[in-house]
């Protein structure tokens, strides 16, 4: 009788006491960032910060409809789940609020709701129950397709509503495929096609489908030393001048201004040097802040409250992605190691765990869980400290957001509740 009592209540801890923390210091952060003037109350509603705290209340809330709700739930109800948030995705191209030019948010009373947040948890549940069924074999060229088809679905639809930050993450699915078994070929072609993306940037399409060509068919005949099947590196030169063109296109015609822009600096494209001034004066200015924020905390950080350029407000919406150069700033060296390592530390648990599941749609969840993670993590550190294009990707469980907020904590307490079935299981 006391063992069934106890059924269900235990649950991994380390991950649960990573996320406090992560959660905990955000807050202390966006307190500091979004703070104007003396303190008044630490639960002044009308500020960042005490909207954060409401936001944190919610999903305390969600953690426990998380954890009351039995394990099988999330595998049954996967499909039902993933329809719904297609829907609410296509419901934004009509009912949708535009925020900073994406339309994203839906407007419910004075609050907004970002449904590609959530997005990536129908996504990350779907693929698990896929991948999981009996009758699929991710190493087929079948199932793989249709794999990406659901992965695809939503990342169309939120890169229509000109969200390119969100889509990016979906990417982040290649580390799940290449657990459960995909080719090394696919991760060869993946960079290739990176490479090949940039250049095609860089460089333009035309010359660059033609080096490329001219590589295929050096190593076709001269490599290889093969002097038939002369179709193959033809497929394969005009694949790739295909994609070269189509990237070409899609930065072009597709993307909007400011994401030009930001490419265009992050690959050094402008070539008129008092357009580049300009765009260096607007689109980087965040950056270039930040990266002051950062360099100013030295070793130790300025110590809390005290940092001169988050309290000046030079960065605009610190709260939000820039969230890190608050603790540069701040904290120093130390608190950003520190942050790092929360970071990484809860990644690898996430691992860790994954590999100990008995289910195949548990470990598949698990590896879709760290992935987006990583993925978030990875670019927002990269972003902030000038190392990759500003794209708009908060810092999972510490950047200003309720919907970011609630999505990461289901995101990771759907995990740790099939975990935890797991656990309990005798």
């Amino acid at each position: 009788m006391n063992l069934s009592r106890n059924r269900g209540f235990k649950v991994d801890w380390i991950t649960i006491i990573l996320f406090m923390l992560l959660v905990g210091f955000g807050w202390i952060n966006i307190f500091s960032a979004s703070l104007s003037g003396e303190v008044t109350s630490y639960f002044d509603f009308s500020q960042p910060y005490g909207k954060q705290l409401v936001f944190i209340m919610f999903s305390l809330a969600l953690i426990i409809l998380v954890f009351s709700l039995e394990a099988k739930i999330y595998k049954r109800f996967a499909s039902i789940i993933y329809l719904v948030s297609i829907l609410s995705l296509i419901g934004l191209f009509i009912f949708g609020k535009t925020v900073s030019g994406a339309t994203s948010w839906y407007a419910i009373g004075g609050i907004t709701i970002q449904p590609s947040e959530f997005a990536k948890v129908a996504t990350v549940l779907a693929v698990a129950k896929y991948i999981s069924d009996i009758q699929t074999n991710i190493k087929t060229i079948k199932d793989q397709l249709k794999t990406v088809l659901i992965i695809s679905i939503p990342a169309l639809l939120i890169l229509l509503q000109n969200d390119a930050g969100s889509t990016i993450v979906y990417a982040s699915f290649f580390f799940v495929f290449y657990r459960e078994g995909i080719p090394h070929i696919y991760l060869l072609i993946g960079f290739g096609l990176l490479i090949l993306g940039i250049s095609s940037l860089k460089f333009l399409a035309l010359p660059t489908s033609v080096v490329v060509a001219v590589l295929i068919f050096i190593h076709h005949f001269f490599i290889k030393k093969k002097k038939r099947s002369i179709l193959n590196p033809i497929a394969i030169a005009l694949v790739c001048a295909m994609f070269s063109f189509g990237i070409q296109f899609f930065y072009t015609t597709i993307l909007q201004p400011h994401q030009q822009d930001r490419i265009s600096l992050w690959l050094r494209l402008e070539k008129d040097p008092e357009k580049l001034e300009s765009l260096k004066r607007t689109i980087l200015y965040n950056l270039n802040e930040s990266e002051k924020a950062i360099s100013s905390g030295g070793f130790t950080g300025k110590g809390f409250l005290e940092g001169t350029r988050t309290i000046g407000k030079f960065v605009p919406e610190q709260h939000t992605d820039y969230i890190f150069s608050t603790v540069g700033e701040e904290w120093g060296f130390l608190g950003s190691t520190f942050v790092v390592l929360l970071f990484v530390l809860l990644i690898l648990r996430v691992l860790y765990i994954a590999e100990l599941q008995k289910s195949q749609f548990s470990r598949v969840y698990g590896y879709g869980v760290a992935s987006i993670l990583f993925f978030h993590f990875m670019i927002n550190i990269g972003m902030v400290m000038g190392l990759i294009p500003t794209i708009g990707i908060p810092l999972p469980f510490f950047s200003y957001g309720g919907s970011g907020l609630w999505g990461f904590t289901l995101l990771l307490f759907i995990f740790i509740k099939l975990d935890s079935n797991r656990i309990n299981e005798w």
